[in-house]
């Protein structure tokens, strides 16, 4: 199928799924080999009333960031400046205590530290609180032994790499991500950790849908409500991700972009952009593959995972040779090793897994058009 064919058939499912009224704004991006395939979006920004989503439009996407810290740790060990089987407490000494002094980089990437919870009373204000939020991880007692199981470290997966990230460069987690890899692929203005001030009027408010009462849904027992999200201020739902002071924060947990910005650094990763490639072949191959396959003990349902990547997700047709993150509202960005194709998917609002077609629906087109 040509090129400008594909676009107009993602265009046309856009724009029907927002004149339903099943989304409100969207954005999709995909590269081929390395070359931009699609670049669509369909929506307002605010409602009916609001302004509409171009493709550059930034988008928080929550864990979707996940990716861009992932990639960012393995561009630091493609250089040399890190190594995954070394103890975090050799870069962050204060990480040591409580048995912590064994768990290394690799069980960062893989959730398996053992410190998936957060204090139970923290507030947004403490989130947002970078020194604060890594002196508390640091002093957390490990759920487990390091290395001997993986859970989603859903907020915490920021602080342990983030601050690793730190202590290696020297550079705040934002601008090691600016340096080593947005600016490189022409990226630094749309794909961010925490936003710069002046991005703010680019950045689309989040609406819900039903994500939130997804979440309230949960047993507070539910591993992933009772240490991950242990109170309602701390959800990841569109009233904490529309707090300024929430936006302007270095969270490497989470990441705020454009459809396009995050399918570019995906595609990175698989061969060059424009003269710019991430990571070696070799590298790539090794942070995608299997790393974890089994029951993730807060998610309570069985993943694999790469170094940092989940591997095959619903949107990625559950195809291992597929590697990336998704948010929460349902959010995405990966690269599909096998064809050559990266994708990424923003939405203004928020869904639960059990309403989201959107993604493997949007990613079951581009596939078919390349298969």
């Amino acid at each position: 199928m040509r090129t400008d064919e594909v676009r107009a058939r993602v265009g046309r499912i856009l724009d029907g799924l927002v004149e339903s009224g099943r989304e409100s704004g969207l954005q999709v991006a995909a590269y081929l080999d390395g070359e931009l395939l699609v670049d669509a979006h369909a929506g307002r920004a605010e409602g009916p009333a609001g302004r509409p989503l171009t493709s550059g439009t930034l988008v928080h996407s929550f864990s979707t960031g996940k990716g861009f810290t992932t990639t960012l740790v393995h561009v630091l060990a493609e250089r040399g400046l890190l190594d995954y089987d070394t103890p975090i407490a050799h870069y962050w000494p204060e990480f040591a205590v409580h048995g912590k002094g064994r768990a290394t980089v690799r069980h960062a990437l893989t959730h398996a530290v053992g410190v998936p919870q957060l204090p139970a009373a923290v507030t947004p204000a403490e989130l947002c609180d970078w020194d604060a939020m890594c002196a508390a991880v640091a002093a957390q007692r490990p759920l487990w032994e390091p290395g001997s199981a993986s859970g989603y470290h859903g907020w915490t997966f920021g602080w342990i790499l983030g601050e690793t990230v730190r202590r290696i460069t020297g550079l705040t987690p934002a601008d090691a991500l600016r340096t080593y890899v947005t600016e490189p692929l022409g990226i630094g203005d749309e794909l961010y950790f925490g936003l710069p001030r002046s991005e703010l009027g680019r950045t689309a408010p989040l609406v819900e849908g039903d994500w939130a009462a997804y979440l309230e849904a949960l047993p507070p027992t539910a591993p992933f409500r009772r240490y991950v999200v242990p109170n309602r201020s701390v959800w990841t739902t569109a009233e904490l991700a529309n707090r300024v002071p929430y936006l302007l924060s270095d969270l490497p947990a989470g990441g705020t972009t454009s459809a396009r910005a995050a399918a570019r650094m995906y595609a990175a990763l698989l061969g060059e952009v424009d003269g710019v490639r991430l990571l070696s072949p070799e590298r790539t191959a090794y942070a995608a593959g299997v790393a974890v396959d089994g029951k993730d003990l807060m998610l309570v349902a069985r993943h694999a995972k790469g170094l940092g990547y989940f591997l095959g997700l619903p949107a990625m047709a559950g195809e291992r040779t597929a590697f990336g993150h998704h948010g929460s509202g349902g959010s995405i960005a990966f690269a599909d090793r096998e064809r050559g194709l990266s994708f990424a998917l923003t939405r203004t609002r928020l869904v639960s897994p059990r309403s989201d077609t959107t993604a493997r629906l949007l990613a079951d087109e581009i596939r078919s058009a390349v298969a």
